[in-house]
């Protein structure tokens, strides 16, 4: 009997579109295991998954072009379970087992 529901980890997919997965080595869809808590235990949400992927997911150096402030740059749409982050909280969801998040960048110069 295996319990999938590990308590000190969550699997979700992060998928990158509208020129971010250049960010992060060209790849549009990723599936990631992280710590159910963050840095001061509280349940992981969504600013300690931006934080999580800048350090330890992006190898592009231009952290600058998905975060601004700490916080998610304007510009990029966040979509939870196919829902706009703004529906969800934004940056204090605490994500969950199984959730998709979709960052897309709507800008694309001109």
């Amino acid at each position: 009997m295996s319990d999938a529901k590990d308590e000190g980890t969550i699997g979700i997919t992060v998928e990158f579109s509208g020129g971010l997965e250049m960010l992060f080595s060209n790849e549009r869809k990723l599936s990631l295991t992280i710590p159910a808590k963050d840095e001061d235990g509280t349940r992981s949400n969504i600013a300690f998954l931006v934080r999580h992927l800048c350090d330890t997911v992006m190898k592009d150096p231009r952290k600058e072009l998905f975060v601004l402030d700490d916080t998610v740059r304007p510009g990029i749409l966040v979509l939870i379970n196919d829902a706009d982050w703004e529906l969800e909280g934004e940056d204090k969801y605490e994500i969950e087992e199984g959730d998709n998040i979709l960052f897309v960048s709507t800008l694309h110069g001109g």
